[in-house]
């Protein structure tokens, strides 16, 4: 049987289906399931095993891009989110879950290290909302999402509070040294974007577009690898351009647990 992927979804989440369809070419079994649901009781975090919270604009961005829905986490949710992490079972979330994680604290995970908040994802230094695409080159061989991700991602951005924010440079410090920068920002090439834009759309510090837990199991980043899963998604392969694709990041997930 396949594994089983729960798609999160809150009121303004829009890319749900966009994640079950490439999960499903991943080789899993995605089923959306609204917060609602869980609340309810009437579906549970703990019978699947892959988590997935994907992009759009819960709750309409209120009081900030994902802080409502990472309230609910973090409010309804963290004993069932907090078992499902420390179980090992994969955990992705994309821009708006990306958010999300971040404001319930889940991401990037240092709360044993330091006083929380000490990590955000704010407004793009640009000052508008960024839709564009960007080429992401993966980092990170202990997150089990980018582990073994061999060339570079390219897929789209559409935010308007994805600049990825520390509270000093001890905690970028201490991203590197446990291995937890997963994806970054980069030049055509693959080269790192040196925080330039629009190379670099939101302006976040040292090029970060996707950071992991310390276990390595949780994955937040801000671009949309489901947006590019099949080859004529890429923006000019009419004109021949090919590559990039970011389907094997989710067959990373959807593999690991198949073991």
């Amino acid at each position: 049987m396949p594994p089983r992927a729960l798609i999160l979804h809150a009121t303004g989440t829009n890319r749900d289906h966009d994640v079950a369809h490439a999960l499903e070419l991943a080789g899993a079994q995605p089923e959306i399931v609204p917060l609602n649901a869980l609340r309810e009781r009437r579906a549970s975090i703990l019978r699947y095993q892959l988590l997935v919270i994907p992009g759009g604009f819960s709750y309409a961005d209120a009081l900030g891009a994902g802080r409502l829905l990472g309230l609910d986490l973090k409010t309804y949710f963290a004993e069932e989110v907090r078992a499902f992490i420390e179980s090992g079972r994969p955990v992705l979330g994309i821009c708006n879950g990306f958010q999300a994680l971040v404001k319930s604290g889940f991401l990037p995970g240092l709360n044993a290290l330091h006083n929380t908040p000490y990590a955000t994802l704010t407004f793009n230094a640009s000052g508008r909302f960024e839709c564009r695409w960007v080429t992401l080159t993966p980092r990170s061989m202990k997150c089990l999402w980018t582990r073994n991700l061999r060339e570079p991602l390219y897929c789209p951005v559409a935010h308007g509070e994805g600049n990825f924010t520390l509270a000093n440079a001890a905690l970028l410090a201490d991203l590197h040294a446990n291995d937890q920068i997963a994806l970054i920002y980069a030049n055509a090439d693959g080269s790192p974007a040196g925080e330039q834009y629009p190379a670099n759309p939101n302006g976040s510090i040292a090029d970060i577009a996707g950071v992991c837990n310390p276990q390595g199991n949780v994955l937040g980043l801000m671009p949309h690898p489901e947006n590019h899963i099949l080859a004529h998604q890429h923006p000019r392969f009419t004109r021949g351009e090919r590559g990039g694709l970011g389907l094997e990041l989710f067959r990373n997930g959807v593999r690991y647990v198949k073991g």
